[in-house]
């Protein structure tokens, strides 16, 4: 029987990175309460999350067969150049340019044509950390690029 590869090894990486994650964080930083929650809570907690959701994908996808299918080269390397250009470009950019450029960069290989709607989707992700981190959680970030 051919199992589901992609599944099998895209869950176990998941899981692998949750379960990493939240071993450090649970050893590194104080776990705190629910009450007066510590700066370790929420990376073990969204570790945990992850790994469980990697299992949870992982482990049905050994059961059942799956098909052979090209690496998406062009997809990945979009993600990871966004990735990178936020973690590099945060502190010098700010926070509203870095993530409208890399909502940018990792819609370029979409099959949808068209630059309305990636610009539409940049706006409103933009936004939304905006509104979540410099709004909600009052993180000390700058917004746009220091001069």
């Amino acid at each position: 029987m051919r199992r589901d590869w992609h599944d099998i090894w895209g869950g176990a990486a998941m899981a692998g990175i949750g379960a990493a994650v939240a071993f450090y964080a649970a050893g590194q930083y104080d776990f705190g309460t629910l009450r007066r929650m510590g700066p370790g809570f929420f990376p073990t907690v969204l570790g945990v999350l992850l790994a469980g959701l990697g299992l949870l994908i992982a482990l049905p996808a050994w059961r059942r067969a799956g098909e052979a299918r090209p690496f998406a080269a062009r997809e990945a390397l979009a993600v990871l150049a966004a990735i990178a250009l936020f973690g590099l470009g945060l502190q010098r950019l700010g926070l509203i340019p870095t993530t409208a450029a890399a909502v940018l960069t990792a819609s370029l290989p979409a099959p949808r044509g068209g630059v309305l709607w990636r610009v539409v989707l940049a706006a409103v992700i933009t936004a939304l950390t905006w509104l979540v981190f410099k709004q909600g959680l009052q993180m000390t970030m700058p917004l746009w690029p220091r001069l």
